[in-house]
């Protein structure tokens, strides 16, 4: 049998949330990352922490806040510079990318992500709880290439990309021959379709923050808020976060 190793990015949101009510009734060993960089939205972070306590997922936050420093041309990392765009029309995929971007966000999460899996999974060889054979690391992320706001590192090619790379630098797969994979189920799904598939797998989806903004309650003028309100219109149902809102605040 094999023994399977997963880590999932896990940010707060509604996607990522999905992804992980999907694997953790998968028949692995999983442990979800979040990343505290910096971000001006840290709502997300709470929300991240509740979902993995209500799905009974391994979790770990990880204080990487001096990205903030270096990635700071983006509104998610230096407010005092950059206003949040509002009403941006997120479905234009060949106009500029917004300023929402942060530089090079997932390929610094991925890297991070990918350490922990093989730091996991090469203590479980070289300790002798399984064979090498046996072993399989992947690293789950919640991107998406139909609904989002244009960001080049939400693209499938990004990923495939990635994986060879970190695979190649990796001692799992020059010396165990353990390849790395990054897996993307939702990256070809409409944000509706993610609802759906969220309310099919009882996904605490009422935990979840998607805006851009910090506070109590989601601005719903950001690019994130907007494609969420949308999701839910098409996909015909009300989003249970804001009845959840409502009732603890």
């Amino acid at each position: 049998m094999a023994h399977k190793f997963g880590i999932i990015l896990l940010s707060g949101g509604l996607d990522s949330t999905t992804l992980a009510s999907l694997i953790v009734k998968n028949d692995i060993e999983l442990y979800a990352l979040t990343f505290d960089y910096g971000q001006t939205h840290r709502r997300e972070i709470l929300s991240a922490k509740a979902i993995a306590t209500e799905l009974g997922i391994s979790h770990m936050v990880v204080d990487v806040s001096f990205y903030k420093n270096l990635a700071d041309h983006s509104a998610l990392t230096n407010s005092k510079a950059h206003k949040l765009p509002l009403g941006h029309e997120t479905n234009k995929k060949n106009e500029d990318i917004p300023i929402s971007y942060v530089p090079l966000r997932n390929t610094f999460f991925l890297t991070l992500a990918a350490a922990r899996l093989e730091s996991i999974a090469l203590k479980a060889i070289e300790n002798g709880v399984t064979k090498a054979e046996k072993v399989q690391a992947k690293i789950y992320i919640a991107a998406n290439a139909v609904d989002y706001s244009g960001y080049p590192d939400c693209r499938p090619e990004f990923y495939q990309q990635a994986s060879q790379t970190l695979q190649k630098g990796s001692k799992l797969w020059a010396q165990h021959g353990v390849p790395f994979s990054i897996e993307t189920p939702l990256i070809e799904m409409s944000k509706a379709d993610i609802i759906r598939t969220a309310l099919e797998s009882d996904a605490p989806i009422q935990l979840t923050w998607s805006c851009y903004n910090d506070g109590i309650t989601p601005c719903g003028q950001c690019d994130s808020c907007r494609l969420r309100a949308r999701g839910f219109a098409e996909a015909e149902t009300a989003d249970p976060s804001l009845a959840f809102i409502k009732s603890v605040t």
